[in-house]
């Protein structure tokens, strides 16, 4: 039995990431934890939606659905950790996320970490990736390091629409000096869409908003295949 500990900068990104890997890492007797970065507060603001839901009452939307989405995958409530640190503020509270993280990862010696790649669109998935590196190499954990993709950040989301999936990894592993690892959820991907249905706030459509959710419809595709992709 392994202990693991999934990073996810806002509620949903555990599921979307490596959902499929959690439930098949619980279902083989792996002991996960998860830990969420910010409170996911403003997860429709970018889809013009400021009240009905406000932030603070997104808030606490998404923390509920969290525990929702993680009891469907398998986990424990008291395997959850909330740091609570407002969405979009990370980089401002590095150094308080930091000191978090160093003492959960000390406390549970993880044997493998899953967290978001370096080149992530959001602004919280990147400092997220640089606190649990940091954190690790504090450490000197012997860890084996997992990386998943949800949107990558500008120029790279731009070889996606000239290039098919593995060709775009390919470069990518070149470009981040990486290797690709490949984990079959097929047996879990209904698991893993259950999980994320729990994340209504963010994928339902607002009469008030955008005509499309938070979450757009090319990270729903990306995510929601066979096979998880992690840069190790």
């Amino acid at each position: 039995m392994k202990n693991i500990v999934v990073f996810a900068p806002h509620p949903d990104d555990e599921v979307l990431g490596c959902g499929g890997t959690i439930a098949k890492k619980l279902n083989g007797g792996d002991k996960v934890f998860i830990v969420f970065m910010t409170d996911g507060r403003y997860g429709l603001k970018e889809i013009g939606i400021k009240e009905n839901p406000d932030p603070f009452e997104l808030k606490l939307v998404r923390k509920e659905e969290a525990l929702k989405a993680a009891g469907l995958l398998g986990l424990k409530k008291e395997n959850l950790f909330f740091l609570d640190i407002e969405d979009k503020t990370l980089k401002r509270h590095k150094l308080y996320a930091l000191e978090k993280v160093v003492d959960i990862l000390d406390d549970i010696r993880p044997a493998e970490v899953f967290f978001p790649q370096e080149l992530e669109y959001n602004i919280d998935h990147r400092i997220t990736n640089f606190i649990v590196k940091e954190a690790i190499r504090e450490l000197g954990l012997d860890t084996v390091e997992y990386r998943y993709a949800i949107a990558w950040k500008f120029p790279f989301y731009l070889l996606l629409h000239f290039l098919n999936e593995h060709t775009f990894y390919k470069i990518m592993c070149t470009f981040l000096g990486r290797e690709i690892f490949y984990v079959d959820i097929s047996k879990y991907l209904q698991i893993k869409l259950k999980a994320l249905e729990q994340y209504a706030s963010q994928l339902k459509f607002y009469p008030n908003g955008r005509s499309e959710p938070a979450i757009k419809k090319s990270i729903l595709k990306f995510s929601l295949k066979n096979e998880e992709i992690f840069f190790v």
